[in-house]
């Protein structure tokens, strides 16, 4: 005959604690953040897209200016640079903040929400792969230049390098927001044509002192505009419009707003 012995139960003080299965940080980790970077760097068409595609536009459009153009004191060639440059990595980092919808659709987003990984965490991975992203093209379009006949003393050299990167990352705010808003189908459809509209009526493609004054009013109203001034801002010199950065501060705060809402719609569903 079998002997069935009751099960013990658990004497108060070895209570399983639920609040110390949160690991560290949220789970963030440097393991995490180097395979979402091998992730990036293996991906050919988003290497196309944010590195190929802003150096085939310097070379095609940046290269073949003059020193300076009639009128203006800065180098023409410097100028260019630093807009497809800034062009490349606002198009980088929102791919990546856009990648939230192919792993959505997956359903590697619900199965890391099964993970003690918290949602700052995820967040926090995506942003820094967004910059090392960004950097990208910031690096290769500026060092291409270098080599072409864009000239800035060496001090701007250093401002504008850092500058384009930062306001250039900025823009995953704006991949997440869409990567949460749209299904994986057609977020990069919206983004790719989407990043080059607002590249135009932003004064990135084309430069601002050609335009109407009716396209620079416009084109103080688009979300590129204030980020694409402020990185420009150590070649062009002069004074420093503080609604540059009260444009970019709006834009990215709406386009933050917007992920955080999505974000937290989406894991109310678990």
């Amino acid at each position: 005959m079998t002997d069935f012995t009751a099960p013990r139960a658990l004497p108060l003080d070895d209570r399983i604690d639920l609040d110390r299965r949160v690991p560290d940080r949220g789970g963030f980790n440097g393991r995490l953040l180097r395979i979402e970077l091998l992730r990036v760097l293996r991906n050919k068409r988003t290497m196309i897209f944010t590195i190929a595609l802003p150096v085939a536009f310097y070379i095609m459009f940046g290269v073949s200016q003059p020193a300076h153009w009639d009128g203006l004191d800065f180098n023409a060639k410097a100028y260019e640079m630093i807009s497809f440059a800034i062009y490349g990595a606002m198009a980088a980092s929102c791919a990546i903040g856009a990648t939230v919808s192919v792993e959505r659709a997956q359903g590697w987003s619900r199965q890391l929400r099964l993970t003690p990984l918290t949602g700052p965490a995820y967040i926090a991975v995506k942003v820094l792969t967004a910059m090392v992203a960004a950097a990208l093209p910031v690096v290769v379009v500026f060092t291409i230049g270098s080599f072409t006949g864009a000239t800035m003393p060496a001090g701007r050299w250093i401002a504008a390098v850092v500058l384009t990167w930062v306001c250039g990352s900025v823009f995953a705010s704006l991949g997440l927001f869409v990567g949460y808003l749209m299904p994986s189908e057609n977020a990069m459809q919206v983004l790719g044509p989407g990043i080059s509209l607002l590249a135009f009526a932003g004064g990135i493609f084309y430069p601002l002192a050609a335009m109407s004054h009716t396209m620079q009013t416009v084109a103080s109203f688009t979300p590129m505009w204030g980020l694409s001034q402020i990185a420009r801002y150590p070649l062009l010199g002069g004074s420093f419009d503080m609604m540059w950065v009260v444009s970019a501060v709006v834009w990215i705060g709406l386009f933050g707003a917007g992920a955080v809402w999505r974000f937290s719609r989406d894991t109310s569903r678990v």
